[in-house]
């Protein structure tokens, strides 16, 4: 009976492991995509001579994100500083493109791109998703191994990826993520509470999902028993 206990435990602390390792990798996907999108930011912007730089684009885009972060119990600061390395990360695309086409003295043949009407919306949906990923992958990216756990994730897409994702796009990815990890810079959650003090909430929180789990587990167990004495 220890055994099965144990066993269950095991269990359900594994698939909570991999259920946050999903939401990190759901985050570097996320940020993939925006920089996708960044090459059609820049082909618009081309088009209309437009400057890579727009101060209160990158204001509003900040803000949406803060406001909805703080909504979901998220620290203001982080949320913003997050943002600000997606906005940087866009750029560089933008500028490397950009600066490749001057040189080349045109750009791919592509289709009008609507900057305003289409592309905006779209990078707005994704910032949302952006959001609501910060907040399931909240306790991996407080972790000790958060770092670490990044820059694996973000290699394996770019590997994965190698025709969409060239080397420029892989920096540009490791630019958008440098600020996912919090460690000890900064609360997870938007009170006076410590870098220490959330760490400690979020372990509590972590194991009493897991011992949810395991119980869950074991009332499974002892309802499957007890259907084969009935029989």
């Amino acid at each position: 009976m220890v055994f099965l206990v144990m066993l269950s435990v095991y269990a359900a602390t594994s698939a909570y492991a991999q259920d946050e390792s999903k939401h990190l990798q759901e985050l570097v996907e996320l940020s993939a995509r925006r920089l996708l999108i960044a090459e059609q930011v820049a082909l618009a912007k081309w088009d209309n001579g437009m400057p890579v730089e727009d101060a209160s684009r990158e204001n509003q885009v900040i803000g949406s994100a803060m406001k909805a972060g703080q909504s979901k119990g998220l620290d203001a600061t982080s949320v913003s500083n997050f943002f600000r390395a997606q906005i940087e990360a866009s750029k560089l695309v933008q500028y490397s493109l950009l600066a490749e086409w001057r040189r080349e003295g045109r750009a791919p043949d592509h289709a009008p791109v609507d900057l305003a009407s289409t592309i905006r919306p779209e990078l707005d949906e994704v910032d949302k998703a952006l959001v609501a990923e910060l907040e399931e992958s909240k306790v991996i990216r407080v972790g000790a191994s958060c770092r670490t756990d990044i820059a694996k994730a973000a290699g394996k897409y770019a590997s994965a990826h190698k025709k969409q994702f060239g080397p420029l796009k892989a920096i540009a990815l490791d630019r958008a993520l440098a600020t996912a990890c919090i460690g000890r810079y900064a609360s997870l959650f938007s009170s006076t509470k410590t870098t220490h003090q959330a760490a400690q909430a979020l372990r509590i929180s972590k194991t009493r999902k897991a011992q949810g789990i395991a119980s869950r587990s074991r009332h499974s167990q002892y309802s499957s028993r007890s259907c084969v004495h009935r029989k």
